[in-house]
């Protein structure tokens, strides 16, 4: 399969462009390109289709599309065409980690940069979860030769959740990748209890240049949430939003509760975050095709929401509340047994129902230390009753043992 033999009929581009009624128009002019050096998509799909508006990533100067794709389900080995129809659209930039779906990701996205010859119109972020300066050299090295390049674009430290690999040892070897052309930017993910905490830190850190981040409708009144975001905002840190869309931890009737006349509710909640200014971008588990269009379409449709919808996500914010894990191990892990993990098991429950991506679920929960598994026995009251959302953690908890085991 060619790199552009898959190409949308008229019907299909009708639909996309029917929320915006649009066949090329993009968003206003303050999300338009703003600098010369990002890679972008080829002319001649430029030309022949609407692209997804771009914003500056900080102080990275660089432009990146509005919506990204996450890689965390893999893709295929051979050609995969879910990279092909984001190229087409503008949607350019791909990230992927050295231990999603078992190097599955960075092996498929490396074929398709080698068959496709688009290198030099993508942007790449690939992640270590080895956070010390010699670990994260040995990983992205293993990285560049799965992503079959000589270089990444941003290099993320994966899932930080201790400030103290924020040093100095690092920030050096940062610059030593730089100079000698393996990355152009770098910084890190987070979305434990703490990202409030890693936003303030890397604030005051030159070398972070970006943070990927849990961030979704669910949290706008966060104060120390806030405040983090703006002193990045100031310092220059190009902020990523991540979990976007909130996910219940179990299909329930009520999560498809949302009442909007003209945006689906994930359609919505990418909307609601793109219009905060300070984010650059959201990224997105898009792993069908219709999903892409989907949210193509939401990227390039003109409109805000409008208050009556952006009434309806905080109606469904209360309405899903007791289905929401925000990560807060800190506080219901006080009252459980040492290690039990309650935020990443129930997160792993949530890319098996809501990501709908059983194995990479169970991958992850075999991954767990065997304390984090022992959930037998175990009594969440207490812990259900610490919870700032009411979570029946037992429920989910012990679900979770029996569909990722």
């Amino acid at each position: 399969m060619k790199f552009s033999d898959k190409k949308m009929n008229r019907r299909e581009m009708l639909r996309l462009t029917a929320l915006g009624g649009l066949a090329g128009a993009f968003l206003p002019a303050t999300l338009a390109r703003a600098a010369q050096n990002a890679p972008t998509p080829a002319s001649a799909e430029r030309s022949s289709l609407p692209q997804v508006p771009r914003r500056v990533l900080g102080k990275t100067k660089q432009t990146i599309p509005i919506l990204l794709m996450g890689g965390g389900m893999g893709y295929d080995q051979k050609f995969d065409p879910r990279l092909a129809e984001c190229m087409r659209f503008g949607v350019n930039y791909f990230d992927v980690a050295d231990c999603y779906a078992n190097g599955a990701s960075e092996t498929g996205l490396g074929n398709f940069v080698d068959k496709s010859g688009k290198r030099k119109e993508m942007w790449i972020t690939t992640k270590s979860d080895d956070h010390t300066p010699d670990g994260l050299v040995q990983i992205l090295n293993r990285s560049l030769e799965r992503l079959k390049t000589d270089h990444v674009d941003m290099m993320f430290m994966h899932m930080l959740r201790d400030p103290k690999y924020l040093s100095a040892e690092m920030g050096a070897m940062t610059d030593k990748l730089r100079k000698a052309g393996k990355i152009r930017f770098f910084g890190f993910s987070c979305h434990h209890h703490n990202v409030a905490e890693l936003l303030t830190k890397a604030a005051g850190l030159p070398w972070i240049d970006a943070i990927m981040f849990r961030y979704n409708f669910r949290e706008y009144g966060n104060k120390e949430l806030n405040d983090a975001m703006d002193a990045c905002h100031k310092a220059g840190v190009g902020l990523i939003a991540m979990k976007t869309q909130g996910s219940s931890v179990s299909f329930e009737d009520q999560v498809n509760k949302f009442d909007s006349t003209k945006f689906n509710r994930f359609q919505a909640v990418l909307k609601a975050v793109w219009a905060d200014e300070r984010i650059t971008a959201a990224v997105s588990h898009m792993d069908t095709l219709d999903k892409i269009k989907q949210n193509v379409a939401a990227a390039l449709d003109r409109s805000q929401l409008t208050e009556a919808e952006n009434s309806a996500l905080r109606r469904y914010a209360e309405d899903t509340k007791h289905l929401y894990c925000a990560g807060c191990q800190h506080i219901c892990g006080r009252a459980l047994p040492a290690g039990i993990e309650v935020g990443t098991t129930l997160r792993y429950l949530m890319y098996h129902d809501t990501y709908r991506d059983p194995e990479m679920a169970r991958s992850l929960f075999a991954q767990l230390p065997a304390d984090a598994k022992k959930i037998d026995g175990v009594n969440f009251t207490q812990a259900s009753a610490l919870c700032p959302n009411r979570v029946d953690i037992a429920k989910h908890m012990h679900r979770a043992a029996g569909v990722l085991a």
